[in-house]
């Protein structure tokens, strides 16, 4: 299943929904990446793949400071979704398509 690319994507929060920019990258079964939004952008790796699942952490300074965002989703052609949870915040979900 093709990870790669960039990924316009909304978080489903606590506090309502938020637009996000995700670039993946692959290497074997490992994955890499940038996760962008309103707040600045990460870099991460350390993310796995597993068929068409994607999961990875990244860190992310929200409305109540920094907090590690752990993601779980699935890639089905152009569009790609899952759950994150929120550090100690709860979870949500999120979905988007690629750019």
């Amino acid at each position: 299943m093709a990870v790669d690319g960039t990924w316009n994507i909304t978080l489903s929060t606590p506090m309502g929904d938020r637009p996000a920019q995700l670039t993946l990258k692959t290497d074997g079964n490992a994955l890499s990446g940038t996760f962008g939004s309103e707040r600045g952008s990460q870099e991460f790796s350390g993310g796995t793949v597993d068929g068409n699942t994607v999961t990875w952490k990244t860190m992310f300074n929200g409305a109540m400071g920094p907090m590690e965002l752990t993601f779980t989703g699935t890639v089905d052609g152009d569009t790609i979704g899952g759950t994150v949870q929120f550090g100690a915040f709860g979870s949500g979900t999120w979905k988007g398509t690629r750019a």
